[in-house]
């Protein structure tokens, strides 16, 4: 499991480098104010996904491979932690002050969460069996039903998982100085402007 989460982490960063080194010569069309309601909207959605991937991780605790954690974030979605951190994506998207740079991102980030996805429920399958089979029929994969949610009294961690996953998430809060920086650069006239997204 163990190697899927650093393939996954490696995906993303691939994904997440790629984008940026083409956004750098795009520009968001809208302006002045529109611009940085984009941008503040950008930031409370990294805040929301940092914050979801702390929350899944504190249910998760490390057990993913051991058992089948069905309450909290997991009853309503599968994968809590794509969910969340798909959702940071669209928000450093955002940065660049375009509602389209934010989908395209976020969505991006969801198609390359669900190949990881499927690996990991045929290792889970395998491991877990039937209560994992069970867990699947009543959970969806990906986007959360919320009317499905149950929670527990108590929780048990790991907190160097905790640790690892905010400071995963944070890498998120990256894209703030570097959009600015892009930005910057582009009125300087550095590097041009090739296109402009909405």
């Amino acid at each position: 499991m163990e190697r899927y989460q650093r393939i996954r982490r490696a995906a993303v960063a691939a994904l997440f480098a790629s984008v940026v080194g083409v956004l750098i010569f795009g520009r968001s069309a809208s302006t002045g104010l529109s611009h940085e309601y984009v941008e503040m909207i950008g930031t409370m959605l990294i805040v929301l996904g940092i914050g979801g991937r702390l929350w899944s991780t504190l249910y998760i605790g490390g057990r993913k491979s051991a058992e089948v954690v069905s309450t909290g974030p997991y009853s309503v979605t599968r994968n809590p932690l794509y969910v969340f951190s798909a959702i940071a994506a669209a928000g450093a998207g955002a940065q660049m002050g375009s509602i389209l740079a934010a989908l395209i991102l976020g969505l991006l980030c969801v198609a390359a969460f669900h190949l990881v996805i499927f690996r990991e429920e045929d290792y889970l399958r395998a491991r877990l069996g039937a209560a994992y089979e069970d867990y699947c029929a009543r959970v969806p994969r990906f986007w959360p039903n919320f009317s499905l949610y149950q929670d527990q009294d108590e929780v048990t961690f790991r907190p160097k998982l905790l640790l690892n996953t905010l400071r995963d998430g944070l890498l998120f809060f990256a894209s703030l100085p570097l959009f600015e920086l892009v930005e910057m650069g582009q009125q300087a006239g550095l590097w041009p402007v090739l296109f402009h997204l909405s």
